[in-house]
């Protein structure tokens, strides 16, 4: 055991970084390195089945910490994406693909195995596809959100996909009935832990976090992931939905960080054993049998899925560009395909040589899965770049004193302001629903990138006397600062700043003009609670606010140096309460 654990270390660590290089993704680097070691390369590894079986746990623990993200509040918000665009993108695959098997099929063959083979075709892989956007930064992307509720919908319908199956097998309803207590048992196990789940769950980590040990919390957190998944499986339902369901029974609680840092690395070894395994499972001597037909196949699963992804996305109100980027991302096959045509195998819905090569199928699409994005990066977004007319408005007002970039919450506020005194701006906005939305109630904001120095040359910002950059993404705000920094060096900058890493970024480009997100409101509601509860509320804020700025600037300095940055922290902390403490003494004497 010892032995392969190793080599499934020294695999990951010599391959994945080199297809991370190239451009491909880590996890077409852990499949590629699962194919070497596997049965059908090298053969260092060849019990591929249990520990597909065991590495299928950092599946369980994504949907945990999916959960842990998803708040109940947001869920609801999903709703029409999940039950629309899932429903629509699932049925409508799975119909497609069945019709087209039956087409393209033996004279034998039966619906109930066209059925089974739709159904396969039409799952995604959850794992998959979310560590993609991650590492691309699209999880909060609007293609990334749609992606995560039609996701969530595949791995709801996978219940009674499998619940069904026996319907499917020879023979039919006929020779198998329903086994409607096992049913009736699922409803209640859901129901009881949606009831008393989140009560039980926050007593339990609150006593360990009172008497236990960061170990300790480590270990209540996996038991709790162990536990559900165990109950979930033990009435017959899906260990990924167990864990999925935890997760968002403790998305409320205050622990939610602290159990998200503790699971996060269980999950990225074993995620990352999983897609090992299932590259060790890729039987390449199929692939040498028919390497045409196969990757024919995978190709064409993927075109029929990106063509019923993009027209649902496009029916369901999102644009062009959105559409194609969720089709490419959910276009490849899933691991969800191998669990049901495993069932089918074994249930006799499929034969052995299929049921093989259905998961040679999958598999490859998810391959080329870095492929398809290649091609959309390098050479579909360059194409729409040229064919597209400038995606701004033309800006028809002379050059004003201030300029807005961002007409969010924090940018409206600013720009009423300033129409209260009539001084006139210029507002710039990227999102397009956002600009309608303002638009219908009356205010002029112009829709463009403010990161693009032809839309800042229109806007005339070198006749501005600043620029109000009120962007709240991160990435977004500094690429904007670096481009005014480039074309208007001297250009006064007042930055709205998410957090302290975002600060540090922007006065690493000589913006010193820093607003930060719920710092001044934190500090306003800290007066009023020391009103009621201290004297000397007024005081003691100013002191930490100026305080607070100081160590900002001191930071700065030595911010990429983790452990420095924690230890003038610590200090920083000492000088506070010295100076607290010194304060206080002060204010006895003199009474």
């Amino acid at each position: 055991m010892l032995a392969q654990i190793a080599l499934f270390l020294a695999a990951a660590v010599f391959v994945v970084p080199l297809f991370k290089r190239l451009g491909l993704g880590t996890v077409l680097g852990y499949l590629s390195a699962g194919i070497l070691i596997g049965p059908w390369c090298f053969r260092l590894v060849t019990d591929v089945e249990s520990i597909l079986d065991f590495s299928a746990f950092g599946v369980v623990l994504l949907l945990f910490i999916i959960g842990l993200e998803l708040q109940p509040s947001r869920l609801w918000v999903l709703r029409r994406s999940v039950f629309g665009l899932g429903t629509a993108q699932v049925v409508i695959t799975a119909g497609v693909v069945a019709a087209l098997t039956l087409l393209g099929g033996s004279a034998g063959m039966h619906w109930q195995t066209a059925a089974v083979i739709g159904l396969g075709a039409a799952m995604s892989s959850t794992a998959f596809i979310l560590q993609t956007l991650a590492e691309r930064d699209e999880l909060t992307t609007r293609q990334g959100r749609k992606a995560f509720a039609v996701l969530l919908f595949q791995d709801l319908a996978v219940i009674p996909m499998l619940a069904l199956m026996p319907l499917l097998m020879p023979g039919g309803a006929a020779a198998h009935h329903a086994d409607w207590h096992a049913a009736l048992r699922a409803v209640v196990v859901i129901a009881a832990m949606l009831a008393i789940g989140r009560p039980l769950l926050r007593q339990l980590f609150k006593l360990v976090a009172r008497f236990g040990n960061r170990e300790l919390f480590t270990a209540a957190a996996l038991l709790v992931v162990l536990a559900t998944a165990l109950l979930m499986n033990l009435v017959g339902l899906s260990m990924s939905l167990g864990a999925f369901l935890a997760g968002v029974l403790l998305a409320d609680s205050e622990f939610r960080h602290e159990i998200e840092a503790n699971i996060e690395p269980f999950k990225g070894l074993l995620l990352g054993l999983f897609f090992i395994a299932v590259g060790m499972s890729v039987n390449l001597g199929l692939i040498r049998e028919n390497p045409i037909g196969l990757v024919g196949l995978a190709l064409a699963m993927i075109v029929i899925k990106f063509v019923v992804l993009f027209g649902v996305s496009r029916v369901s109100g999102s644009d062009g560009d959105v559409a194609r980027k969720l089709a490419i991302a959910l276009a490849p096959g899933g691991e969800f395909a191998f669990v049901l045509f495993g069932i089918a195998g074994t249930s006799g819905i499929l034969d052995p040589t299929m049921q093989q090569s259905l998961v040679v199928v999958v598999t490859l699409s998810m391959m080329l899965a870095p492929l398809l994005y290649a091609v959309q990066d390098r050479w579909l977004e360059a194409w729409r770049r040229k064919s597209e007319p400038p995606d701004y408005d033309l800006v028809d007002e002379p050059g004003n004193p201030v300029v807005i970039a961002g007409f969010g919450r924090f940018g409206q506020i600013v720009a009423r302001i300033l129409r209260l005194r009539g001084i006139p701006f210029t507002a710039l906005e990227i999102d397009p629903t956002q600009v309608d939305f303002v638009r219908r109630f009356g205010n002029k904001v112009y829709y463009g990138d403010a990161s693009r120095s032809d839309l800042l040359a229109a806007a005339k910002v070198g006749q501005a006397r600043l620029f109000v950059l009120a962007i709240s993404d991160i990435d977004v705000s500094l690429k904007i600062a670096t481009v005014l920094r480039q074309h208007y060096p001297a250009l006064p900058i007042y930055a709205r700043a998410r957090n302290r890493f975002h600060c540090y970024k922007l006065m690493d480009m000589n913006v010193e003009v820093l607003y930060r997100d719920t710092f001044l409101s934190s500090l306003e509601m800290a007066r009023e609670v020391l009103r009621v509860v201290a004297a000397e509320a007024a005081r003691t804020v100013n002191t930490f606010r100026e305080h607070d700025e100081r160590l900002l600037q001191r930071q700065h300095a030595v911010y990429q140096d983790e452990a420095i940055l924690m230890q003038t922290t610590k200090q920083a902390a000492d000088e506070l309460r010295n100076l607290f403490d010194a304060d206080t003494h002060a204010q006895t004497d003199r009474e």
